[in-house]
C-alpha cells in the first residue's frame, strides 16, 4: 500500500499529528506510537517503511511530553542552585550538565537567588515538569526541602550542603582537608596571627564544617603560637570588616604575621575591595589564602592564593549519583568527598620575604576568639 501524504495535515494547528502519520501510512495510531517507542522490530518490515516515509513526509516531530507520559520517564533532571551569580555554583552547574547529556538527560534549572524559604516551591515547580529527580545545590535551611522531595517521591543528591533529616547521596569537597591545607600552607610560610572571614555561618553546613575546621586547626597549633579568630563578614557592614582587617594587621609583627582565610570567592571580592579602601596590598601587609579560584584571582595585587574546588568533578559525581538511582542502585545514601588543590601565588608568600608596615590603630571589632 502506497503512502497517502494528507494536504494539508488533519490538525487544526496546521503541525502533522500521530493521527495525521498514521492516515497517510494506511496503519493504527498504536502502531506509529509503537514506531516512535523505538518498538519497530514488533512491526514487518514493509509497515515501518511506511510509517517512517510518512513522518518524513510529514515533517512530523513527536511531542516530549506526550512521550514522558507514555514511558513513564522524562529525561530531565531538576537542578536546583541558591545563587547562580556564585561562580562555583555556574561551575559545578556545568559538570551536572556534561555528566546528565552524556547519560542522555537534559537538565532544568532553578535558581533560589538566594532567598531563603523558596527550596519547596522549586521542588515543586521543576517536579511539575515530570523530572525524574533533583541535584539539590540549596540554602540547606529548614525543613521546605526535605518535605517536599519526600512528598514526590524521587531520588535526590545534594550537592555541597546538608539537610538535616534528609538521607540523601551527598558530593561535597572535604572541607576539613581544605581549611587544613589553606592553614598549613600558611603557617609553614611564617603566618601566626590568622582571621577566618566567612559568610554569616548561621545553620548553613558548609559555612559550619570550615568554620569548625578552623577553630580545631588553631587549637592544634596553638603551641606553635598559632592564634585564630572568627569574622563572619554581612554584605553591607564595610565598617566592620574594615575595622576587623585594622585589629588584625595591629597584631602583626615582624616574628607573628597576620593573614586571612576567606571562606568563599563572594568574601574574598568583599575582602579585595576593602584592602583597597585601606590602600594596603596583599602579601605586605596581610596575607592571603581564599577558598575559590576566580578568574580574577591572579589579577588582584602578587596574585590571590587559593583554594580551588573540583567543580566539575563534584557536578559530575552528583548527577552520576543521581543517575545510578535511577537506574535502580538501592542500599544506603552515600558521601563522596572530593580534595581541593592549593594554588599558591603572591599573597601568602612566605613572611620572611615581607617586609612588615607600621601597625594601625586598632578598632573595636566583634569577632569570636579561638582557643
Amino acid at each position: 500500500m502506497g503512502v497517502r501524504i494528507p494536504r494539508p495535515p488533519l490538525s487544526s494547528s496546521g503541525r502533522a499529528t500521530i493521527a495525521d502519520v498514521a492516515q497517510a501510512a494506511g496503519v493504527s495510531k498504536a502502531t506509529v506510537s509503537r514506531f516512535l517507542n523505538h518498538r519497530e522490530r514488533l512491526l514487518s518490515p514493509d509497515i515501518a517503511t511506511r510509517v517512517e516515509t510518512a513522518i518524513a513526509a510529514l515533517g512530523f516531530s513527536p511531542n516530549p511530553v506526550a512521550q514522558t507520559l507514555s514511558r513513564g520517564r522524562s529525561r530531565l533532571i531538576g537542578l536546583i542552585v541558591a545563587d547562580i551569580t556564585n561562580p562555583y555554583s555556574v561551575a559545578v552547574l556545568r559538570g551536572a550538565e556534561k555528566a546528565c547529556q552524556d547519560a542522555g538527560y537534559l537538565v532544568m534549572l532553578f535558581n533560589l537567588g538566594n532567598e531563603y524559604g523558596r527550596e519547596r516551591e522549586a521542588i515543586n515547580a521543576l517536579a511539575s515538569y515530570q523530572v525524574d529527580g533533583f541535584i539539590l545545590n540549596t540554602l540547606g535551611r529548614g525543613a521546605g526541602a526535605v518535605d517536599a522531595v519526600t512528598m514526590h517521591g524521587k531520588p535526590a543528591v545534594l550537592v555541597d550542603r546538608r539537610h538535616d533529616g534528609m538521607e540523601a547521596d551527598f558530593v561535597s569537597l572535604d572541607n576539613v582537608g581544605a581549611v587544613d591545607l589553606a592553614c598549613s600552607h600558611l603557617r609553614e610560610g611564617g603566618w601566626r596571627e590568622l582571621l577566618y572571614v566567612s559568610e554569616p555561618v548561621k545553620d548553613v553546613s558548609t559555612r559550619r564544617e570550615r568554620t569548625g575546621a578552623f577553630g580545631e586547626f588553631v587549637a592544634t597549633h596553638a603551641a606553635d603560637g598559632v592564634t585564630g579568630e572568627v569574622f563572619e563578614c554581612e554584605e553591607s557592614a564595610t565598617d566592620a570588616l574594615d575595622d576587623a582587617l585594622r585589629a588584625l594587621h595591629a597584631r602583626s609583627t615582624k616574628t607573628r604575621r597576620a593573614a586571612l582565610i576567606t571562606g568563599n570567592a563572594v568574601v574574598t571580592l568583599r575582602i579585595a575591595a576593602a584592602m583597597t579602601r585601606l590602600g594596603w596590598q596583599f602579601g605586605r601587609e596581610l596575607g592571603f589564602v581564599g577558598f575559590d579560584d576566580p578568574e580574577w584571582a591572579p589579577l588582584v595585587g602578587p596574585g590571590l592564593s587559593a583554594i580551588e574546588q573540583p567543580t566539575d568533578a563534584i557536578g559530575r559525581g552528583a548527577a552520576n549519583c543521581l543517575i545510578e538511582r535511577l537506574r535502580g542502585l538501592e542500599g544506603p545514601a552515600r558521601q563522596l568527598m572530593l580534595p581541593g588543590h592549593l594554588v599558591v601565588r603572591g599573597s601568602s608568600a612566605p613572611a620572611a620575604l615581607a617586609a612588615p608596615t607600621a601597625s594601625a590603630t586598632p578598632s573595636a571589632v566583634s569577632s569570636t576568639a579561638l582557643p
